[in-house]
């Protein structure tokens, strides 16, 4: 399995979710949604890639900052890998504990339909999900740039719930 790859990192951020987040940025995306805000996140070879060290190191500044509110993945999209999201989603809430965002150009439709992004969302607190629409841009929305995308709370769903 391929490693993720990171843009960059922001550890505190109030424009990507409710609260002071920690913001991880992945590289990678297949949308290319006109008018994108983050073009040069496309290249899925952009960055550097998520090895064990930078992952103890994010883990390291989640749990040493005690004003966080959670962390938000953005990119790219996140889910562009969704095998090695997964595990990595799975990693990170079992370590950290943290309300975790992910903002990504596939629907909640789409990521329920494909069987691994699908178990991304079993870590994931809130989805924002869809492709930015530049015709439906909205500057007046909360942390989403088009009137198509959706702040979804993943938990209210009750997809995980034991039977």
């Amino acid at each position: 399995m391929e490693p993720l790859r990171i843009l960059g990192i922001s550890p505190e951020t109030i424009a990507d979710g409710y609260g002071l987040r920690y913001a991880i940025y992945f590289a990678g995306c297949a949308h290319r949604c006109p008018g994108c805000h983050n073009p040069q996140s496309h290249d899925p070879h952009g960055g550097e890639a998520l090895d064990e060290a930078l992952f103890e190191r994010i883990c390291r500044q989640i749990a040493g900052n005690p004003l966080l509110d959670g962390v938000t993945l953005s990119g790219g999209d996140p889910l562009l890998r969704p095998d090695a999201m997964a595990a990595f989603l799975r990693r990170l809430k079992e370590r950290t504990g943290a309300d975790i965002w992910c903002y990504t150009g596939y629907t909640l439709e789409e990521c329920l339909a494909h069987p691994l992004r699908r178990e991304c969302l079993r870590w994931i607190d809130t989805l924002v999900d869809g492709p930015y629409v530049e015709a439906l841009r909205d500057l007046s929305l909360p942390f989403r740039g088009s009137a198509n995308q959706r702040i979804i709370d993943i938990g209210a769903l009750h997809l995980f719930d034991a039977s």
